[in-house]
Formats: structure tokens, sequence, C-alpha cells
């Protein structure tokens, strides 16, 4: 595996982290009433999404062991591009339920 795609698998394991810990004890609610969470949240998704894109021109074939990479950049297209238009149940939705299925199947590419 390239250098480069490993560096940006560690990207998205580090963004991933930083979602769990800046959402571990909250609930919807207290999400939806914390801008600077959300915030943050939403700025780690665009990480891990453009990671992913920058993976997909190296080499799309470490792609194939990411469930959901097309849906994950396109996730990052709408957190950037449609800001004023974005869903903060779909953005809580990833963050418990498909956020930990990104971080097994990148820890199982870096064999961590």
């Amino acid at each position: 595996m390239q250098l480069d795609v490993k560096k940006y698998l560690f990207d998205i394991l580090d963004a991933a982290g930083n979602i769990e810990e800046y959402t571990h004890d909250l609930e919807y609610t207290n999400y939806l009433a914390d801008s600077q969470v959300q915030a943050a949240v939403e700025r780690k998704f665009e990480i891990i999404g453009e990671a992913l894109n920058r993976i997909k021109k190296l080499d799309s074939s470490v792609l194939e062991s990411i469930s959901e990479h097309q849906r994950i950049i396109g996730f990052r297209n709408v957190i950037t591009h449609g800001y004023d238009a974005l869903d903060t149940e779909l953005v809580w939705d990833a963050v418990r339920n498909h956020l930990p299925t990104l971080k097994k199947q990148v820890e199982c590419l870096l064999n961590v």
C-alpha cells in the first residue's frame, strides 16, 4: 500500500476518533443544541470524505474494502456545498450508525 494512501487512512481514523470523542456522551437533542459540536463533526466528516476521494485517485482498489465509500464522498460534498440544506438528523445517523463500521474497515486495512 502506498505511503500516501496509508496517511489518508490514518487521517480517516483520526477524524473518526475525534467525532466519537465530540459526541461520546451526547444524545441527539444535545447535539442539536450545540452548534460548536455540529461544526466540528461536520468538519471531520469533510476530512473523511476528502481523504477517501484522494485515496480513490491514488489507488481505487483500496476502496473496495470500504463498503460505503461513494456515499461517504457524496456526504462530504453535501456538507461542503449544501451546508444550508444539511439535515442534522442525517449527520447524527452517520455518527451513530455508519461511523463505527467505517472505522472498523479502515482499521482492518491498516491492521491496527
